[in-house]
């Protein structure tokens, strides 16, 4: 997992796909919570909880995995019962910078 980078990213619901294709992850903002949107070796999707940290120092899962971006980003999150997508024009994205 990388760090949350400070400055905002400016990238559109239509863009998100091709970003996560690239980069493999990205911060979201919503609702006073932060998510961490990731691949798993390059074969699944998740969301993941950054305000839940496992036993192994990785934050917590609240999405199934699921094998392609478009279902990921319509999949609802646990706990809050909505998508990315339908979070989105409410949200700011991060970049996730390497360490």
């Amino acid at each position: 997992m990388g760090m949350k980078a400070t400055e905002a990213l400016d990238i559109s619901y239509d863009d998100l796909p091709m970003y996560l294709h690239a980069n493999h992850s990205v911060y979201m903002d919503v609702d006073g919570a932060s998510y961490y949107l990731t691949d798993v070796n390059d074969r699944y999707w998740r969301v993941q909880d950054t305000s839940q940290i496992n036993e192994k120092g990785h934050y917590v899962d609240c999405s199934p995995l699921v094998p392609t971006v478009s279902e990921f980003l319509e999949l609802p999150i646990n706990g809050i019962d909505r998508s990315v997508k339908d979070l989105f024009d409410s949200a700011t994205f991060y970049a996730s910078e390497k360490k």
